[in-house]
């Protein structure tokens, strides 16, 4: 999979982890290949019966330097339901690591947006800042978040036909702002939606954003690589 990266253009990669029990094949990926790195955290729809970390457990993963942002955290309100305390403080607890490992966020929401705001902007985010990844929501949402100081994270969702809304903000973030992403295994970009995703695809996503919004593939893949480098520090 990673060479298949590399022969389409793809020369580094985020492992990201979405629960304890996959972190050390997560971190061991990052290991064994210079070009991919890896995050730790726990996703917001992992069960709260689940392994959860404290502060303390993940600022112990996240101080290792193969361990570049802390995530995937954030809420989720579409797949889970109740009294959904438990993942804003899950969220809490992600932010606190952030802020005093001094990395950014992988932020996932879902019919969340306003709680997910107020959150970061409550927990001062701000100081690490961080990427809305697989990002589906508003204008308004994406300047929120971008005042920030996070970044807006494009999936091959944009190329799908329904993604009207999405285009529209993908085409006004500015280029200085933006990220691009496959979330493998889902969420393939035409033409191969329907299929697992893989890295490589990406350049699918990033030959669709570069016509929307009239920019070459290459201006646009050297802006969305230097934003990767600006934004996660640790990739080094």
């Amino acid at each position: 999979m990673v060479s298949h990266a590399e022969q389409n253009g793809v020369s580094h990669m985020l492992c990201v982890c979405v629960d304890m029990e996959s972190f050390t094949g997560v971190r061991e990926a990052a290991q064994k290949h210079a070009n991919v790195y890896a995050s730790v955290g726990v996703h917001p729809n992992t069960e709260q019966s689940a392994h959860e970390p404290s502060v303390d457990e993940l600022l112990t993963h996240g101080a290792d330097p193969l361990i570049v942002a802390i995530g995937e955290t954030g809420l989720d309100y579409f797949r889970s339901d109740g009294d959904l305390e438990w993942q804003r403080e899950r969220f809490r607890r992600h932010i606190a690591a952030a802020r005093q490992l001094k990395k950014p966020l992988i932020i996932h929401t879902r019919e969340a947006s306003a709680d997910v705001i107020s959150i970061l902007s409550s927990e001062n985010a701000r100081d690490v800042g961080g990427v809305m990844h697989c990002f589906v929501d508003d204008w308004d949402t994406a300047c929120a978040a971008m005042d920030m100081g996070f970044y807006i994270s494009i999936s091959g969702i944009v190329t799908f036909k329904t993604a009207v809304a999405l285009r529209d903000v993908a085409a006004k973030v500015p280029l200085d702002r933006l990220l691009i992403e496959t979330d493998s295994p889902w969420l393939a970009p035409v033409p191969h939606r329907g299929r697992p995703n893989e890295p490589a695809y990406v350049k699918h996503t990033a030959e669709f954003l570069a016509e929307l919004r009239g920019l070459s593939v290459d201006e646009l893949a050297a802006a969305t690589t230097n934003n990767f480098f600006d934004l996660f520090k640790f990739a080094v």
